[in-house]
């Protein structure tokens, strides 16, 4: 994660590159550090646990085929012996004799039992025609196990209890057919419940103190991300609390001690920049006073006109450096008002500007900048194109003010260049009219600060519009 100090101008880039990052997340991808952290735990205890899941129960397939193939192969052994012999077949072994197939064909059958007990009676010399099998749902208060006496009924009926059963039925040759019964207990139910009684342990004891911890993290990094936006250069703001692991207290001590230097840094610059004005106010008020001793009426008015041009392009400087920390507060101010007043002012020096009447517009900014920053563009147009158009328009989230002239305009790559400061363009502007190129960069200046934008486009036909974008809510 970074941080980013700006100056003015600086957050509306910041902010506008926010989104674009945020839409290559997925939808559910959270946005918070301690979700991120808890969903990617999340995502890597369930894949673990997943695997844990398929090798548990192979494994217990693996034992439960070894249970019941075993038995089987060995009971039926045992009962082609007896049969071998003339013995008769134990009833209390559950096992029959028929000589048909007695297991119903929808039954699903079990392949791996039925090989594994035709592989073991193979090498017990024991010849099979076939090996079938079908699980049956077991019922422990079936009558018919009365059959077998109490002791084996009770005991089949225990066995039962543990789930399905598996029914096994041997074709043997010239005898018929010999079925048995074992127990199938459901195992993948039990192995489905003890994974998730693991994986809610696991939840538990992991994945809550890290969501701890990471929101220990996140918040002290939100209130310092938050500090950041909302800095101001020269605005004396809280220091942000050292909350968190070392590393992030670290961080944050360091952004403190950053933001007190640049508000030191600052505040020596506008002390500097008092003192650069007051120095040269003086002398010039003192030519000023002696350029009246001069008797030539022309050299009496250029000298005039050259001292007046300072002055002006010294206020401009200092205005320039100072709009980052204006005195002036935040008003609701008519809009419409406020740019109508300014092209009064034109219009009382017979300048050619008109303006289209507009609703009343409140809004809430610092009316003498942003005064100055209307009259600039305004004063641009009347000066290279001797007249000017001004309009608001309103939007549903935005309001721009318009100024266009049909002048010479401005050279399409050079139209992000004119708002540096002390830049000129001799090939679209003509020096002789005056100026060192502070007007846009101050115009842009304050319109940054009110959180605008400005903006510069030739029209079509000739001529230049320069847009002011102020959001309503500022």
């Amino acid at each position: 994660m970074g941080w980013r100090l700006y100056a003015v101008g600086g957050s509306d880039q910041a902010l506008s590159d926010r989104p674009a990052r945020r839409r290559l997340l997925p939808p559910l991808w959270p946005r918070s550090l301690p979700g991120q952290i808890t969903l990617l735990a999340a995502i890597a205890l369930f894949g673990a646990q997943a695997i844990n899941f398929t090798l548990l129960l192979r494994e217990r397939q693996q034992s439960r085929l070894g249970q019941v193939i075993f038995p089987a192969a060995t009971r039926v052994t045992d009962s082609v012996d007896r049969l071998k012999t003339g013995v008769a077949l134990d009833k209390r072994s559950n096992i029959t004799l028929s000589d048909t197939n007695p297991i119903d064909p929808s039954l699903r059958r079990q392949p791996e039992v039925e090989e594994g007990i035709r592989r073991l009676l193979r090498e017990s010399n024991i010849p099979v025609r076939a090996v079938v099998t079908g699980l049956h749902p077991a019922s422990p208060d079936d009558p018919a196990l009365d059959k077998f006496g109490p002791v084996m009924a009770e005991r089949i009926r225990r066995i039962r209890r543990y789930g399905v059963e598996l029914r096994i039925a041997v074709d043997l040759p010239g005898r018929g057919w010999l079925t048995l019964s074992a127990p199938w207990p459901r195992t993948e139910q039990f192995v489905v419940w003890q994974l998730l009684g693991q994986t809610a342990v696991l939840y538990i004891v992991v994945l809550i103190p890290l969501l701890w911890s990471g929101y220990r993290i996140a918040l002290p990094l939100r209130n310092l991300a938050n500090a950041t936006r909302r800095f101001q250069p020269g605005t004396p703001a809280a220091p942000v609390d050292e909350r968190g692991p070392r590393d992030v207290r670290a961080v944050i001590a360091a952004y403190n001690s950053l933001s007190l230097r640049v508000n030191a840094m600052i505040d020596e610059k506008d002390q500097m920049l008092a003192a650069i004005g007051h120095d040269l106010r003086t002398p010039l008020a003192a030519l000023r006073v002696r350029i009246e001793s001069v008797e030539d009426d022309v050299d009496r008015a250029r000298m005039a006109d050259v001292i007046d041009e300072m002055n002006r392009t010294l206020e401009d400087i200092l205005s320039l450096a100072r709009v980052g920390r204006p005195s002036e507060p935040l008003t609701d101010t008519d809009l419409a008002a406020l740019v109508d007043a300014v092209v009064e002012d034109f219009r009382d020096l017979d300048h050619d500007v008109t303006f289209e009447e507009t609703a009343r517009l409140t809004m809430r900014l610092r009316p003498a900048l942003m005064r100055r920053a209307i009259r600039n563009l305004i004063e641009n147009a009347v000066k290279y194109a001797g007249a000017a158009e001004v309009r608001i328009v309103p939007g549903a989230r935005n309001i721009a003010i318009e100024v266009a002239d049909r002048g010479p305009g401005i050279p399409q790559e050079s139209l992000d260049k004119v708002f540096d400061p002390f830049m000129r363009l001799e090939s679209s502007r003509n020096r002789d009219t005056g100026g060192l190129g502070l007007g846009l960069a101050l115009s842009r200046a304050i319109v940054s600060e009110a959180n605008g934008e400005i903006k510069l486009e030739n029209r079509p036909g000739g001529g230049l519009l320069a847009r002011i974008v102020l959001p309503r809510a500022t």
